[in-house]
Order: structure tokens, then sequence, then C-alpha cells
């Protein structure tokens, strides 16, 4: 039998995080430690050692987008980190994917999805609704107009595999991708995995920002044929 799923929920408000609790704690996944705050929730990572972490963006003293980014840094074995808040349009999001963060949820997100990003983010997958991929590509599109494509390099990936990078760019599923690709869904998945191995990534999330920076997608929604040269480490430590 497979050890128990760990998580610390990190948030200043006590219904929520009983409300997690109860949630999660109903379909078999322990929440080992509660944290009302960046800081709190930092060390308790370090003491429990969790697979996932739910974690605020807007708490007080240190807030969840410092919280995350030292619980990410340079740590082998980090938690998964999926991003709370209470804004669809919050406009924190791109810089808690850019920190390391695996998802994004509302937080009247339904007790399924809950539970479901949980165990999907453990897994090693990445919670990338199309909301969020927009978002994405709306930043580029308004905000890095004028700037000149930072990039890793590309060189180590086969035109195959930069073509699923392309396309995962503009948040197709594996399912998806296989169904354009007519691959089967576990080569999809080989694809996937050896492009984030490959360029150091974490997950999902950092390939698609990847994407973007490279110059490899375009905001338009078109994947450029074009092979960007020569690294630009965009997450460093990784």
């Amino acid at each position: 039998m497979s050890a128990a799923l760990r998580v610390v929920v990190a948030d200043d408000q006590a219904l929520v995080r009983a409300g997690f609790r109860m949630i999660l704690t109903a379909d078999g996944i322990e929440v080992v430690a509660e944290a009302t705050n960046g800081t709190e929730a930092v060390d308790a990572v370090r003491q429990h050692r969790p697979d996932v972490v739910l974690m605020d963006i807007r708490m007080p003293g240190m807030d969840g987008l410092t919280a995350t980014r030292q619980i990410l840094s340079g740590a082998a074995e980090a938690p998964r980190v999926i991003m709370l808040t209470t804004f669809d349009l919050d406009h924190y999001v791109y810089a808690a994917l850019t920190a390391g963060a695996s998802g994004f949820l509302l937080k009247d997100v339904t007790p399924e999805q809950l539970v479901g990003a949980v165990r999907l983010v453990r897994t090693g997958d990445a919670l990338l609704a199309p909301a969020i991929t927009r978002r994405l590509v709306q930043h580029f599109a308004h905000h890095d107009a004028e700037a000149p494509p930072l990039h890793r390099d590309l060189a180590a990936l086969t035109p195959r595999e930069l073509e699923v990078l392309g396309l995962l760019a503009h948040g197709l599923s594996n399912a998806e991708l296989a169904a354009r690709l007519h691959l089967s869904e576990a080569t999809v998945k080989t694809h996937v995995a050896r492009i984030l191995a490959k360029l150091g990534l974490r997950d999902r999330v950092q390939a698609v920002v990847v994407a973007y920076r490279t110059g490899l997608a375009a905001p338009s929604g078109e994947t450029r044929s074009r092979r960007p040269a020569g690294p630009c480490d965009i997450f460093p430590g990784r």
C-alpha cells in the first residue's frame, strides 16, 4: 500500500484551512500541518516534508509568493505548490507560475476539483487550466512585446519534442496532444518527460513559460519553427 499523500495548508483564514482539511482528510489525504502566513509555511515544509503545499498568495507578513520561492529554491526534494486565490484575475498569476508553482486554484473550487488537483500535481503533472494559459499568453503579448526573446538552449530537443513543447504552450492535455500528433498517450508522456528532463524543468507549467520566453510559441497561437540558439537560465537553481 502506498504512503498517504501529505499536504500542508497555508492560508490566513481559519475557515478556509478547516474546510480544506475536512475535504482532503475525507479523501484519505493527510494534512500534516496548517500555516497562517508564509513564514509558518516555510517552517512547516522543513519540519514535515509534505508532498504538496496549498499556498494562499495573500497572507500577512511573508506572502505566498515569497514563501514559494524559498521552499522551491534549490531544493532537490521540494514539494509541489498549488497557489490559492480568491480572484481569477489576480495579477500575481504570472509571478506565481514563474516562482515554480505547479498549479493555481480559486478558493471556491469544488471538493472534487481540490482533491483532483492535489493528486494530479503529486504525480509530477501540472494544473494548467486554459484560463491560466491565456493569461501567460497575454503577459507575453502585452508586457514582453518589445523585449528580446530569452531562452534556454533548445538544441537538445528533437524536432518532435520541439513540436510537443510548442503545443504544450497552448494548454493541450496529453490526450489532446496524442490526438493532434496521432500518437498514443504513453508516447506523449514520454516526450513530455524527456523535454522536462533535457531542459531541467519541474513540470508543464515551466515548460509553457519556456516556450514563450524562447519565442518557440507566439502569443498569436502559432508555434514557430525556428530553433532559438544559446542558453539562458530563466529558472535559477533548477
